[in-house]
């Protein structure tokens, strides 16, 4: 897609995680679709682990 036509189309958003960034697109009447999504409770020692290494 050449850069001037992907400049030029209207923005479309998936938001996932932060529902604060799709209402704020919401309220500047950009088209958005939320999908409520958080990761999975560290349920294991190794994921726990992980999470942590990550800052989590």
């Amino acid at each position: 897609m050449e850069v001037d036509k992907l400049l030029n189309t209207e923005v479309r958003v998936i938001n996932v995680g932060l529902r604060a960034f799709a209402q704020d697109l919401e309220s500047r009447k950009s088209p958005v679709v939320h999908v409520d999504w958080s990761p999975p409770p560290a349920s294991s020692v190794k994921l726990g682990s992980l999470l942590d290494r990550l800052g989590v």
